[in-house]
C-alpha cells in the first residue's frame, strides 16, 4: 500500500471514530428525549413534528445503508473466508460486464455519428 492510501486510511479510521462518537451522542440524547416525553406533551409534540420525523428517518435510512454496506465490505475484505472470494469475483465479473457495455455503447454511438455524417452529405441545406 503506497503512502497516499495509508494517509487515506488513517483519515477514514479517524472519521470512523468521530462518526461512532457523534452516533453515541446522538443515540443518548434521544434516549433522554424519549424517556422524557410520555411525561411531557409539549416534548412529545415537538418530537412528533415533521422537520425532527424526517430527519429522524433519514438518519435511519442512512443507517440501514451503511449497515448492509459494511455486511458486504466486511465479507469483502476478509481475505480467509470463502465468501469473501466469491464476492470479490462477482464485483470483478461486474466491472468486466459494465466495460464492455460501455464499450458497446460507445460503439454504438459512434455508428451512429456515423450514419448521420455520412447521410448529411446528400441532404438539402435548408
Amino acid at each position: 500500500m503506497d503512502r497516499d492510501n495509508r494517509e487515506s486510511m488513517e483519515e477514514i479510521h479517524l472519521r470512523i471514530l468521530r462518526v461512532t462518537d457523534d452516533l453515541r451522542v446522538i443515540q443518548s440524547e434521544l434516549n433522554c428525549a424519549a424517556m422524557q416525553a410520555p411525561t411531557d406533551p409539549e416534548l412529545l409534540e415537538a418530537l412528533a413534528e415533521p422537520p425532527q420525523m424526517e430527519s429522524i428517518h433519514m438518519l435511519k435510512s442512512a443507517l440501514d445503508q451503511m449497515r448492509h454496506f459494511l455486511w458486504f465490505y466486511m465479507q469483502v475484505v476478509t481475505s480467509d473466508s470463502e465468501m469473501g472470494e466469491k464476492f470479490r469475483q462477482t464485483v470483478r465479473q461486474e466491472a468486466n460486464v459494465r466495460a464492455a457495455e460501455v464499450d458497446q455503447f460507445q460503439s454504438a454511438t459512434d455508428a451512429i455519428m456515423l450514419r448521420y455524417l455520412a447521410e448529411s452529405r446528400y441532404r438539402k441545406p435548408n
